[in-house]
């Protein structure tokens, strides 16, 4: 039978996996489960893989199940408990699952951890109430083990210690008067501290005061040095850890360093009370220079506002004033606004009524004129009254369209006039940039010559040219020097092309020779080397292909030489690979660089 892992379950996982499914007392068949971790302790794979059997078929998840029944009736007691306990722990150190790790994490530790605190809170109960010394003792000691399987548990698992100190039970735990169980509590917390020292920053202080209230209750309230001392340890452990404590423990528990030095001095652990001290008294001494610095910040800042609030004082009339004479200012001017527009008001209202007054006179006095006017020329009137108004109205319109358009034509003008403006600039610029560059030109415009210099230069050519006659060359002369000039002009062009080609081979052949160095500097080892790597180093070329092989043959031969071979200096290489192999050879073959004879 095979696991999901791959590999053959032990027999003596599956033999107790069956035995639990048809048992009834499966507590003490579950205890057979630290035989089997036992015998594969000192072969750290197979234990491994006995705890992901015991995972994968249930057995853990069991175990941690059975803890939360009463051992008071079971066959074996709190120590079978105990004992699971301490399996439990065993089995879950150690152990990162494959299969189902979300829920061994999230779900299966915090609940394993759960269940032993509320065991160890169960013995513990019982312990106290116990009358006989001998049950007594048999309960100690499962306490105890119950504690220190909760402690390798969290040791191995760190991210339980913040669930552990959480828990209501864990305070329970502590908040004992028995001396041996408080110390065997004190001691677990101690081993938290050390195994997740971050872990005081994760909780909050709603969490910290209990844990710390019931630590200074048990130094203030028991002269046991035992008692005593894993208080201290504790103490010391939580305010080295976090300075925030140290803070909390000076503002909260004040006198705690005068009871520690006068009731706990001498009594054998005088290392770790002097450690405490040390740091509570220098958390008290930061703690009154912080309050005599707040003292002295209060009276700077008390100063210095009564200096700012005086001085407001006393520019207060002025201030009065000013709003007084602002306030009338506005009110004087409010008041001038609305006269403003009554008078408006007024203004308008007058101008209506003398309309209107101007209306009623025009009608009367049209009325009177047509009462004068004879009735047959009743139609000539209306007529020329008529023509009067259409006059006016077109009067009216003309001087509107005039207007109009003389506005847009004066628009048009200002552009127009600014168009000429800018050309005006435009122009004057280029002339200055051509005056600038003729004025520095190397080259002068000659001026016009006369006749008498002309003639003058006339008679130095003609006399240059009679010195220095020229050379008199016949046709096949000018012939022939003119194909010498052909053909070594095409032997320059024809050999500049073979220049350029063999340039190109050499750029191209150096590009490709530093490509090939970046790759073999950059080539993983053959370990971590994957498939696609070879494809960087792959030749097409048959030589190349053939080379490559005839040096790889040769290595794996070098390599099942026998040690005495190899003491020579000499490298003999294989015997030279035929032409006829040519053919087999596939492209893409890996090449491996080979020693290289001179």
């Amino acid at each position: 039978m095979s696991a999901g892992a791959g590999h053959t379950v032990d027999r003596r996982i599956l033999e107790l996996a069956s035995k639990l499914t048809e048992s009834s007392n499966n507590s003490d068949l579950l205890l057979n489960l630290r035989g089997i971790l036992d015998s594969a302790s000192s072969r750290g794979e197979e234990l491994q893989r006995l705890k992901e059997d015991s995972y994968s078929y249930g057995l853990i998840q069991y175990c941690v199940l059975v803890l939360k029944q009463d051992y008071s009736q079971v066959e074996g007691g709190w120590g079978t408990a105990a004992a699971l306990a301490d399996v439990l722990s065993k089995c879950c150190v150690g152990l990162d699952p494959k299969i189902d790790a979300d829920v061994f994490y999230s779900k299966l530790l915090p609940s394993a951890a759960l269940n032993m605190l509320v065991l160890g809170r169960r013995i513990q109960a019982r312990y106290v109430r116990s009358v006989k010394d001998e049950q007594s003792a048999e309960l100690l000691r499962c306490f105890r083990k119950v504690t220190d399987a909760l402690c390798w548990l969290v040791s191995g698992h760190v991210q339980l210690a913040e669930l552990v100190l959480r828990q209501e039970h864990f305070l329970q735990l502590l908040m004992t008067d028995d001396v041996e169980s408080s110390t065997a509590v004190m001691s677990l917390l101690q081993a938290i501290l050390r195994a997740n020292s971050a872990v005081l920053h994760q909780i909050p202080e709603e969490t910290l005061h209990p844990i710390l209230d019931e630590l200074i209750y048990k130094l203030s309230a028991t002269s046991n040095p035992v008692t005593g001392r894993s208080a201290t340890q504790s103490l010391l452990l939580m305010v080295e850890n976090n300075p925030q404590i140290v803070r909390m423990v000076g503002t909260r528990y004040k006198g705690l360093r005068s009871l520690l030095s006068k009731q706990w001095t001498g009594k054998g652990f005088g290392r770790e009370l002097s450690r405490l001290l040390d740091v509570l008294y220098s958390s008290s001494y930061q703690q009154e220079e912080m309050q005599r610095l707040h003292r002295a910040a209060c009276i700077i800042q008390a100063l210095w506002r009564g200096f700012r609030i005086r001085k407001r004082m006393r520019k207060l009339p002025r201030a009065v004033t000013s709003l007084q004479r602002s306030f009338r200012a506005k009110r004087h001017e409010e008041s001038k606004q609305q006269q403003r527009l009554r008078e408006e008001e007024d203004l308008r209202e007058c101008l209506k009524l003398r309309r209107l007054r101007a209306m009623r006179e025009f009608r009367e006095k049209q009325l009177a004129l047509l009462e004068i006017v004879h009735a047959g020329q009743m139609d000539k009137h209306i007529r020329d009254t008529q023509e009067t108004a259409a006059l006016m109205v077109q009067r009216h319109w003309r001087g509107y369209r005039d207007r109009k358009s003389f506005m847009l034509q004066k628009q048009a003008l200002r552009q127009y006039k600014a168009a000429v403006t800018i050309q005006r600039a435009a122009l004057r610029f280029l002339k200055m940039r051509r005056r600038i560059r003729e004025s520095l030109s190397p080259w002068k415009k000659h001026k016009d010559l006369k006749d008498e210099e002309r003639s003058r230069l006339q008679q130095k050519v003609d006399s240059h040219l009679q010195l220095h006659p020229a050379q008199q060359m016949s046709l096949e002369q000018s012939q022939e020097l003119h194909g010498k000039v052909q053909e070594r002009l095409g032997h320059l062009l024809l050999s500049r092309k073979q220049q350029q080609r063999s340039e190109h081979r050499r750029e191209a052949l150096l590009a490709q020779i530093n490509t090939d160095i970046s790759m073999l500097m950059g080539a993983p080892s053959l370990r971590d080397a994957a498939e696609k790597d070879m494809d960087f180093f792959t030749s097409r070329s048959v030589p190349v292909a053939l080379k490559a092989k005839q040096c790889h043959s040769t290595m794996l031969k070098r390599s099942r030489w026998p040690w005495w071979k190899k003491l020579s200096d000499d490298f003999v290489e294989e015997e030279n690979a035929s032409l006829g192999d040519l053919p087999d050879l596939e492209h893409g073959i890996i090449f491996i660089a080979g020693s290289k004879q001179p």
